[in-house]
């Protein structure tokens, strides 16, 4: 497989695995509908994810806490709740921890 594929694929798979992580970070800028979490990914990161995906994962969020959904002109927009909030606030404090673990796990082992 060539390495441009390769690329292309590990792209779709780390959005796709962080998918509700971007949604919170996202929502730190304002509320979002389910149609507006698709087109921020659509648009930021040239990748198209089905409605089922986002609103699993968007209902998923909700009964966790750390997001709301408030009706809003006839359509259902999710904000950040107070642990979604602080949920996102110590994954961004943790950056310089996630990439030495990311880089750990992809150094070859001789």
């Amino acid at each position: 497989m060539e390495t441009s594929q390769v690329l292309k694929n590990m792209h779709r798979r780390i959005i796709k695995t962080f998918l509700d992580v971007l949604i919170l970070a996202e929502l730190r800028n304002g509320p979002l509908s389910g149609y507006d979490v698709i087109a921020f990914i659509h648009n930021k990161f040239h990748l198209l994810v089905s409605s089922g995906t986002v609103y699993s994962l968007l209902y998923a969020l909700e009964r966790d806490g750390l997001i709301r959904g408030v009706w809003s002109q006839r359509k259902r927009v999710y904000q950040l709740t107070e642990k979604g909030e602080d949920t996102i606030r110590t994954i961004i404090n943790a950056n310089d921890k996630i990439q030495y673990l990311m880089t750990s796990l992809l150094k070859c082992q001789k």
